[in-house]
Formats: structure tokens, sequence, C-alpha cells
């Protein structure tokens, strides 16, 4: 019995899986609010950004931690608190042409 092996080219599947990570965290209308403030505020701590979204900070922590996994937000700690922007070039990387090579053909 001869077997056929079908191969599969992994760094497509890679890059899609990398893809419906993104689109999942911008599939939710809270994220993008925050999104949209830190584009017209810029950098914002969580203490900050809670009240204008009218959550917890736990609740804003949970959108927050799935537009990092993302790569669509960036962190940085300073003392007790984080403090999140907009990764601009990763933003710019979804809004680009570059996405749409994977649904042309060559």
């Amino acid at each position: 019995m001869k077997m056929e092996l079908k191969f599969q080219d992994v760094s497509l599947e890679k890059v899609i899986d990398t893809y419906e990570v993104k689109f999942k965290a911008l599939a939710d209308k809270k994220r993008l609010q925050i999104m949209n403030i830190l584009t017209q505020k810029g950098e914002m701590c969580v203490c900050d950004l809670a009240p204008m979204m009218d959550m917890t900070q736990s609740k804003l922590s949970y959108h927050l931690k799935i537009l990092l996994d993302a790569n669509i937000l960036t962190r940085e700690t300073r003392g007790t608190w984080s403090y999140y922007q907009l990764n601009d070039k990763e933003v710019n990387h979804l809004l680009s042409e570059e996405l749409c090579c994977l649904f042309r053909p060559n």
C-alpha cells in the first residue's frame, strides 16, 4: 500500500494564524474604541484609560492583553503602572496593501 504524503506550507499557515489573532483582536467594539482613544491621546496609563472607557481596570486589562498579544499595542511599565500605546508599525501594516498579497493570485 503506497501512502501519499501531503505537504503543507507551514510558513503560510503561520502567517494566516498570525492574521487570525490580529483580526480577532480588532473584531470587538471596545477594543476598537481603545485604539481610537490611544490614536487621539497617545500613550496612556490604565488608570486614565479605564474611566474614559467606563470599564473596571480588570475588564480593560483583559482587552488590552488581547491587543498586546496581537502586537497591536505596546506596553511600558513604570513603577506600578503600565502605559499603552498603539504599535504604529503594526497598525500601518494591517492597513496596508501587504495583506492583500495573501488573497490575490500572483
